[in-house]
């Protein structure tokens, strides 16, 4: 019961947010996971190979930035070495949504980075660019995404795989997460009505600036 209640509040976060990557088509089956930074050096994390409809807080294992569970019974995600590295090496990421969705994967497996031909995109940055191919689950897979996402993106495609969203808490990842989904969306559909007009970088940066105030403030 103790190990249930211990980080409640993130754990249910996480399997919250597994049933809302699935219901709103950000996935398909078990794919994808979600992760939420709990204190300085863990991370609340998707359990490997459930289904989201049946992920409980309980099942959501708590794991340390050498892949060491410390809260939990069930196996974490096979892409713990992709949120833990990004989790260490971004100070201002608090939580990490990793979708399989279908038009920016799209883009993904032909490793082209959407571009800004909706204002949204400044959700992300100037564009969304695209980490290089490398097996799930790897080493090689956390270095590829973290290099790729530096300090200005706050997403990435993974080549022939999906996208990977960050935010200042899990919520805002997943809202990346929509909108580059969005953005892949309405870019594809005007690939095929004609040529998209791109905005330029000076207006990007103006967008950035507005979405760092963007909504309620206290």
């Amino acid at each position: 019961m103790a190990d249930e209640l211990q980080h409640f509040d993130q754990r249910r976060t996480v399997s919250e947010l597994g049933r809302q990557m699935l219901s709103r088509g950000l996935t398909t089956g078990t794919g994808g996971n979600i992760s939420e930074g709990v204190g300085d050096d863990t991370v609340a994390i998707s359990p490997s190979g459930m289904a989201y409809d049946e992920i409980e807080p309980a099942d959501v294992p708590v794991v340390n930035f050498d892949c060491e569970t410390v809260v939990g019974d069930r196996e974490p995600s096979s892409e713990i070495a992709m949120h833990t590295t990004v989790h260490r090496e971004r100070d201002d990421v608090g939580g990490v949504v990793h979708t399989h969705s279908p038009y920016a994967t799209t883009f993904a497996s032909i490793a082209e980075p959407i571009p800004a031909s909706h204002y949204l995109i400044a959700f992300v940055g100037d564009k969304v660019p695209v980490a290089d191919y490398t097996t799930y689950g790897t080493e090689e897979l956390a270095e590829l995404a973290i290099e790729t996402l530096g300090d200005e993106y706050n997403a990435c495609l993974l080549k022939n795989h999906g996208v990977l969203a960050v935010g200042e808490d899990t919520e805002a990842a997943f809202e990346v997460a929509l909108m580059t989904e969005y953005c892949a969306r309405i870019h594809y559909q005007a690939l095929n009505v004609g040529e998209p007009a791109l905005l330029p970088d000076e207006e990007i940066d103006t967008l950035i600036e507005r979405f760092a105030d963007y909504g309620q403030t206290n």
